[in-house]
Order: C-alpha cells, then sequence, then structure tokens
C-alpha cells in the first residue's frame, strides 16, 4: 500500500520523516517528496506549502506520479467550537470551502459541495487518538486562503457553515482525492481559538509548534499501521 502524507509547514512533517525507513527524497514542482517505509506501508511525506492551490497540486503529484492510494493531510488549525480545546484533534468526517462559490463549484467533478472523509480511514484515526491519550472530535473542517485570526471572521464563518475548526488546506486535498476516487482523511491539531490572540500567537511572533506535531505525528503512525 502507497500512503501519501501532507503537511502545509516543514514542521508538520519533519517529525514524520524522520520516522521513515529506507528514505530516498526527490524534488517535483518545487516540493521536495520523503520517499520511505513505515508501519509496513510505502509513505509519500511531503510539505505541500500553505493554500489551497499548493494542497491541491501536491494531492494530483502523490496520486500521479506517486501511486498514492490513500492521502492523509496532518497540521494544525483554528478551533471554533466549544467541544474541544488547544491541543485536542479534529478528525474531518466533513471538510467544506469557506470562501468558495459553492453552487459553481459543485458543477465540476466530483460534483460535490462538501466532501467526506474515508469512513475507515476516520476510524482508524479515532483508535490511534485512543492509543495516544489525545481526545478528538469528529466533525466538521473549513478551508480558506485566509489565517482566521479575528473574532468578526470567526463569526462570520461560524455563522456560514459551523466548522469544528479552520485551515488553509483540507478541502482542496479533499476534493482532489475525490475526483481522483482516493480515500483520504483529513486530521488537525487545535493550536489556537482562531482569534486575535491566535494572531498574535502563530502570525505576530516566533512560535514553535513542536509540542501539537508529535501529537499529530503519533496519531498518523497509529492510523497508518491500522490500515
Amino acid at each position: 500500500m502507497v500512503i501519501g502524507v501532507m503537511g502545509a509547514m516543514p514542521d508538520e512533517i519533519d517529525q514524520l520523516c524522520a520516522g521513515l525507513s529506507d528514505v530516498v527524497k526527490e524534488n517535483y514542482g518545487g516540493v521536495t517528496y520523503h520517499i520511505g517505509a513505515l508501519a509496513g506501508k510505502t509513505v509519500i511525506a511531503c510539505c505541500a506549502g500553505m493554500g489551497k492551490a499548493n494542497a491541491a497540486a501536491t494531492t494530483q503529484v502523490l496520486i500521479t506520479k506517486y501511486g498514492a492510494e490513500k492521502i492523509i493531510f496532518s497540521g494544525i488549525a483554528g478551533n471554533m467550537t466549544r467541544k474541544v480545546t488547544i491541543g485536542d484533534v479534529v478528525i474531518g468526517k466533513t471538510v467544506v470551502y469557506h470562501d468558495a462559490e459553492l453552487s459553481m463549484l459543485c458543477q465540476n467533478p466530483p460534483y460535490l459541495k462538501e466532501y467526506a472523509g474515508d469512513p475507515a480511514m476516520i476510524a482508524a484515526a479515532e483508535a490511534a487518538c485512543a492509543e495516544a491519550g489525545v481526545h478528538c472530535l469528529v466533525g466538521k473542517i473549513a478551508t480558506g486562503d485566509r489565517f482566521v485570526g479575528d473574532t468578526a471572521t470567526k463569526n462570520a464563518i461560524a455563522a456560514q457553515c459551523a466548522p469544528d475548526c479552520v485551515e488553509m488546506e483540507g478541502a482542496a486535498v479533499s476534493q482532489i482525492a475525490a475526483k481522483n476516487e482516493v480515500p483520504c482523511v483529513v486530521l488537525r491539531a487545535m493550536s489556537d481559538d482562531a482569534d486575535e490572540a491566535g494572531r498574535e500567537k502563530l502570525v505576530g511572533t516566533t512560535f514553535s509548534i513542536a509540542g501539537y506535531i508529535a501529537t499529530a505525528t503519533k496519531i498518523v503512525a497509529g492510523l497508518m499501521a491500522r490500515l
């Protein structure tokens, strides 16, 4: 089995790449792909870069060039619900855009306004979270090409689609995976509350996400072991 694992920032995949065996690196289209093995599977891990365009392009490369049979996107996100707190994980049961004209978007393959996480991968991620002692929520993730770091924007997105967290890549990954009929799941560790304090924490100052990524990396490894 070939599994593609993506993050938006180098920190989001570095710890996973360090755990791969027999690693070969290839540069393609401005992205470095780490090809190795973990839990008896071939793993292609990469940092796609931030935003929807980078995520979509890299997903297609993983599928077309590297033959990924399943896609996992792992990273951090802004919390939008009281059901979880900082450090908890949201597993994408559904993934949506909060900044797209959905009635037009769904006129082309895969003809969807929202994208569903693969049930088997969701179940594996839930089990991996339980094993790691991490509280998780299987819920809705919203994607847009904007860092959400103010209360007004947060409230507007909540009114529009009521997501459990907000980020910048997941729906693009899910759309391209669905278009290619490749199972996919998006995992997000909560790093902030998508408000002014979150902007100051992640944008205004130098901030280490190593603690959150250690959690996410452990869950991804546990997920893959169950596939």
